[in-house]
């Protein structure tokens, strides 16, 4: 049996492009959304660092990111809206629940 795969991605936006980025981002996230596998996406802007964000992608597995995503035709689209913005280019790894979470506020 297969586990959600959570897609972590620290992109660094060059400084100025933030707004140009996120509205690029706009177009891209109906690309990825219309993926086999796509489960849901959060992307989240950093207050320490204005021009870094973090896209949360969660995916039915890991080969729905790395091969039907990345070896898809609408990765070409994704990449050619949203690559030009990042310096350098982003760190991207693949994490899976360990089953230990916890709910906070409780005792």
């Amino acid at each position: 049996m297969d586990t959600e795969v959570l897609e972590v991605a620290i992109l660094p936006v060059i400084p100025g492009e933030e707004a140009a980025f996120e509205a690029s981002f706009e177009q891209a996230q109906r690309i990825i959304a219309g993926m086999a596998g796509y489960l849901g996406h959060d992307l989240q802007r950093c207050i320490e660092q204005p021009n870094q964000y973090i896209l949360l992608v969660r995916w039915r597995t890991l080969e729905d990111h790395t091969a039907g995503f990345r070896e898809s035709a609408a990765y070409q689209q994704w990449k050619s809206l949203l690559h030009h913005f990042y310096d350098p280019f982003p760190s991207v790894q693949h994490y899976t629940a360990t089953g230990k979470g916890s709910d906070y506020g409780t005792t």
